[in-house]
């Protein structure tokens, strides 16, 4: 991956896990605020990787209940 791939992957999968532990939506958004006002191309790798994150997550979720043990 590119530097640029490299850092909004580790940003959405950073901001994610807060998400996670707050419950806070709205950190997606402050994160985008933040980094659009330095980096518009940033800002498009980033909201393209939390999306990723996010769809990778339910697809992962489906497959594990399609396992014989549904332990994931």
């Amino acid at each position: 991956m590119s530097l640029l791939d490299d850092v909004a992957d580790r940003l959405a999968t950073k901001t994610l896990d807060v998400l996670d532990a707050t419950g806070d939506d709205a950190i997606v958004d402050e994160i985008v605020k933040v980094i659009g006002a330095s980096s518009t191309t940033l800002e498009e790798a980033y909201k393209t990787a939390v999306r990723v994150r996010r769809a990778e997550r339910r697809a992962l979720e489906m497959l594990a209940r399609f396992e014989p043990n549904g332990t994931g």
